[in-house]
């Protein structure tokens, strides 16, 4: 964990300052360092407090829109090369990943995802029947098909933001906590970044992975997103027997059916879903609330019948950030030269992070990339917002 700094700092200097001490912009520090960029990372709480640290930690690629896999088998390709990279594996278990679902049509859909060229590195398995029976015998009635994806799995989410920082930290970035960004503007020959009580930071680019208060900052350079802050709600129960080593969500329309769980080797089994919560964006903080338990425990036994006795020891939530469309921003601004954008994944983005900062830092010191990443440009809310006046 990085030591947070509280002594002033009236002027420094960088080639690229990361506002936002998330999974995204810890793992940009790392890579841009990697490439021999000087790097300012500049996070107002602690490095992964907010999305970051405290989602499912779904290391999954099926399921994502078709658009976004390239880049997520990008990243997975670096979660198997973590303890090289940054010393530490996160807890990476790639213990496959089964999508089930109720509806017989669903599995058509599930069946059509699999045979999409873009899935075909996924190699998923839909299964039916009595294959479906014969693999997961302790799937409940209500459950009539799912697509297992060998290659996902799962990592503990608490971890990765601040591995991905002392990682950069060695390689000689500087990662600050504690510092609050009042202002972000362009100067002649780069960027100003204006702080509380900390003084004023220069680089030549700017990048802002700011999660859920990301639009705030887009908005100071004329490019404003219709950004919403949720509240994950999770929970976790009593250590068990480990039995449940694949990771089970549901592929449902319905919210309060969509329940993903997880078992850890240490027994406990990790649940998400059902229910999102409202943060409150001045205090920062967002409650977990009763009735996604309640909803939860309904849906997992619906999934899997013995799963109707545990009990909860802990529960919490977080805040994220989702977007109209599902899609992150990602990539360069449309009004800035040097101004680059990695926020907004829509309570998807952990099996992301190591993909989207060698994305990033690749972007920052090339000014392109080979991976695609065209879908999640923000010009597109700019492109949405002229077609509303048009029809007006």
């Amino acid at each position: 964990m990085a030591t947070t700094r509280t002594s002033p700092i009236h002027h420094r200097e960088a080639d690229v300052i990361i506002v936002g001490g998330g999974f995204m912009g810890a793992a940009s520090a790392f890579f841009l360092r990697q490439r021999g960029l000087s790097v300012i990372l500049l996070e107002r709480d602690m490095i992964g407090q907010y999305a970051s640290g405290v989602n499912f930690g779904n290391v999954r690629r099926q399921g994502r829109y078709l658009c976004q896999l390239d880049l997520a088998n990008r990243s997975r390709a670096l979660w198997s090369r973590l303890p090289e990279l940054i010393d530490d594996d996160l807890e990476f278990l790639p213990s496959g990943h089964m999508r089930v679902c109720y509806q017989q049509a669903q599995i058509a859909e599930l069946e059509a995802y699999a045979a999409a060229p873009e899935a075909r590195e996924l190699e998923l398995q839909v299964l039916s029947g009595k294959a479906l029976r014969e693999r997961f015998p302790y799937l409940g009635a209500d459950v009539v098909g799912g697509s297992y994806a060998p290659h996902d799995g799962h990592a503990n989410p608490r971890l990765a933001a601040p591995a991905f920082a002392r990682a950069a930290r060695r390689a000689g970035a500087d990662v600050l906590e504690g510092v609050e960004v009042s202002q972000v503007e362009k100067t002649g020959s780069g960027f100003r970044v204006q702080t509380e009580g900390q003084g004023e930071f220069r680089s030549a680019q700017l990048l802002i992975t700011a999660g859920a208060w990301g639009d705030r900052l887009s908005a100071q350079f004329g490019e404003p997103v219709p950004l919403v802050p949720r509240g994950p709600q999770m929970s976790v129960t009593e250590p068990l027997p480990y039995r449940l080593k694949t990771v089970i969500g549901v592929y449902t329309q319905l919210e309060e059916e969509v329940v993903y769980f997880r078992q850890i080797p240490r027994g406990n089994i990790i649940i998400g879903g059902c229910h999102r919560a409202t943060p409150d964006m001045v205090s920062r903080r967002v409650s977990f609330e009763p009735q996604a338990m309640v909803l939860q425990m309904q849906q997992m036994r619906r999934v899997i019948p013995q799963l109707g006795n545990i009990n909860i020891i802990r529960s919490w939530s977080g805040i994220e950030s989702y977007l109209p469309d599902s899609l992150p921003v990602m990539g360069p601004s449309s009004q800035v030269e040097g101004l680059y954008y990695a926020f907004g994944f829509c309570g998807a983005g952990f099996q992301l992070g190591p993909g989207v900062g060698e994305v990033m830092a690749e972007l920052l010191s090339t000014g392109q990339t080979s991976t695609h990443i065209d879908s999640f440009h923000i010009r597109r809310f700019a492109a949405a917002e002229q077609r509303e006046r048009v029809a007006v």
